[in-house]
């Protein structure tokens, strides 16, 4: 945590993380206030793929280590934080929190930044975002496809923008390990990884409806669309997340402990 935190709530300790029991609008004061000062609120989420995949990825594991506040993406923690006894107010998709974020920038006339997605669908959300948030300013945005070894220069040229709040469109764990490396020097107070969020925005992805979002079947609306592609993923991680939750309520992981990407954690 910044020296600069403030009231977080609390923190819920889940599959070996401690999750921040915080509503959407307690992270958005939250936000608001480190925006203010110029402060790091570094956003982490989970979701029941990510709880699932990061038990064999320790360099997700440690990322997950790194955030000022983690949050329930997925309802499905939510629903499982319940029923082993670590109850969360809400789920806080990271989706809801990236337009909420850019209307308090808005609001606020502050500057923000985009980095992921391919060249053309980061052109066609940068230009949706102007469109319905035309006070925010645009500090910069690039696309998500650079090679590890650049990932320095890429963070130097982002914090020579003095933006507000950055935004990060990329795919797990490399957001979230691009953010544990590199989110101190960036001179960034709000910093969010939204994952396929500029897909959504851009036009090019169709969200779930808001029935299906609250029944916690987004995932199901996405399998609809590109069935060949996710039917394996879902069904071997919707499994183990079933199997994982079941061992949780009788034998809970111990905490994760930042000890080196490499590290292991031992049950």
């Amino acid at each position: 945590m910044t020296e600069a935190s403030y009231q977080l709530g609390i923190r819920q300790p889940l599959y070996g993380l401690l999750v921040n029991a915080m509503t959407m609008e307690q992270v958005l004061e939250e936000a608001a206030q480190h925006a203010a000062d110029r402060s790091r609120f570094l956003i982490g989420v989970v979701n029941a793929a990510k709880i699932v995949k990061l038990r064999k990825d320790a360099l997700l594991r440690e990322s997950l280590l790194v955030p000022d506040v983690v949050l329930a993406d997925g309802q499905a923690v939510v629903w499982a934080s319940r029923l082993l006894g670590h109850p969360l107010p809400e789920r806080v998709a990271g989706i809801d929190l990236f337009e909420r974020l850019l209307a308090l920038a808005d609001d606020e006339r502050r500057s923000v930044y985009f980095l992921g997605a391919r060249q053309e669908v980061l052109e066609a959300m940068v230009e949706r975002v102007r469109s319905r948030y035309p006070k925010l300013v645009i500090a910069g945005y690039r696309d998500g496809y650079f090679p590890s070894d650049e990932s320095a220069a890429v963070a130097a040229a982002i914090e020579a923008t003095g933006a507000d709040m950055l935004f990060l469109g990329m795919t797990t764990p490399k957001k979230e390990i691009f953010l544990a490396e590199h989110g101190e020097s960036l001179g960034v107070p709000i910093q969010h990884g939204v994952g396929g969020s500029f897909d959504i925005l851009a036009g090019i992805t169709k969200r779930a409806p808001e029935r299906w979002q609250r029944m916690g079947l987004e995932w199901a609306y996405r399998l609809l669309q590109e069935p060949r592609r996710l039917f394996a993923r879902y069904a071997s991680t919707n499994a183990a997340f079933i199997a994982l939750t079941v061992r949780e309520r009788f034998r809970p992981t111990a905490p994760y402990r930042l000890t080196g990407a490499s590290a292991e954690q031992e049950d």
